[in-house]
């Protein structure tokens, strides 16, 4: 049985801590980049996206409409760096919309 430890810890350093043991930030990240693309998209691109999924570096962004994917396709490294500002660390560094 493990001991406790006799320091006191924020609730905040606390959840940090059982994060990094349990090693779940990237299912943590992957929600945050969710988060962020509804947020900073808006409703009218949300409601054509279909899936979001961060795999590594790289975003992959599901879109319902071609016109759509073809608009943001010109913006690409704009919205990462959007999405990278927001989220404050550099997650994104690749988009791809299918």
């Amino acid at each position: 049985m493990a001991k406790r430890k006799n320091e006191n810890l924020s609730i905040g350093e606390a959840l940090k801590d059982f994060i990094k043991e349990n090693h779940l930030q990237k299912g943590i990240d992957k929600i945050e980049v969710r988060t962020a693309w509804k947020k900073l998209m808006g409703n009218g691109v949300d409601n054509y996206t279909t899936a979001i999924d961060l795999r590594g570096d790289t975003l992959f962004v599901s879109l319902s409409s071609s016109v759509l994917r073809q608009e943001l396709s010109l913006g690409k490294s704009k919205i990462a760096n959007m999405l990278n500002e927001e989220l404050g660390k550099e997650l994104v560094k690749k988009i791809v919309l299918r």
